[in-house]
């Protein structure tokens, strides 16, 4: 059965608006706990313009699935993941003037301190994910570098899909279908996110390798309207029935 992971980086985003206490991403990880996600997800920046350590070190002991922390190759932050021992951690590209994670990880460029990482990780019991374009070289490069999983950037997809550019929508589907293919056989666990929305998620659901997907924005944003317990039920139903 696909699994969704929660990510909650937005309600700490909300908070440090004000620099404040309140929204809490701790309470609404508990939340979608209850709602009936399988994962919280959650980025520490380097510039922790959203999550804090404090955050991640209290998801650690509270979140009863999973905690899934998003993370770059940074000394600093990889230091920190070691030490809380998140259940997974998901390696993404970071850059300190973007508004959120721009595309996937060029897995080539970064291979060494990908292994080396990786080795610092599994040592630790902690599962390891990278998150990648659909591009079959950085699925090898991934499995070559000692990676559990690959989370497939979604964001071109979801993109295209919003806009109705149907061309380009269905070579971006394409790609996606063939990473699965390809991560299948080398027997990564498939994960895909960034931009899913209620509607994009839809045609993605036919790919039986999918495993996980992990979706923040989208059910922030309805949980203004909806209610953060019913957007999170209302994405479970959908991937689950």
């Amino acid at each position: 059965m696909k699994k969704l992971g929660v990510n909650i980086d937005h309600i700490a985003t909300l908070r440090q608006a004000r620099k404040g206490n309140f929204p809490d991403p701790v309470i609404a990880a508990g939340i979608c706990e209850l709602a009936g996600c399988d994962s919280i997800v959650c980025h520490l920046r380097e510039d922790r313009r959203h999550i804090q350590e404090r955050d991640v070190r209290i998801l650690k002991e509270t979140v009863r699935k999973k905690l899934n922390l998003e993370m770059s190759l940074s000394k600093d932050i990889i230091e920190i993941a070691l030490n809380i021992k998140p259940h997974q951690v998901t390696i993404v590209p970071e850059k300190r003037e973007e508004l959120t994670t721009e595309g996937g990880l060029n897995v080539e460029n970064n291979f060494k301190k990908l292994q080396q990482s990786i080795k610092s990780f599994h040592n630790n019991n902690i599962v390891v994910s990278i998150f990648i374009e659909p591009d079959i070289e950085h699925i090898e490069k991934s499995r070559q570098a000692g990676a559990d999983a690959i989370e497939i950037h979604t964001g071109k997809y979801a993109n295209y899909y919003e806009k109705g550019a149907e061309k380009e929508f269905n070579e971006e589907l394409s790609k996606i279908e063939k990473s699965i293919e390809y991560a299948k056989s080398l027997n990564l666990k498939i994960h895909c996110g960034h931009g899913l929305d209620y509607q994009s998620i839809i045609p993605l659901l036919n790919f039986q390798d999918i495993e996980e997907f992990n979706i923040g924005y989208s059910i922030i944003c309805s949980a203004i309207f909806t209610g953060l317990y019913n957007a999170v039920q209302e994405m479970v139903n959908i991937i689950k029935k």
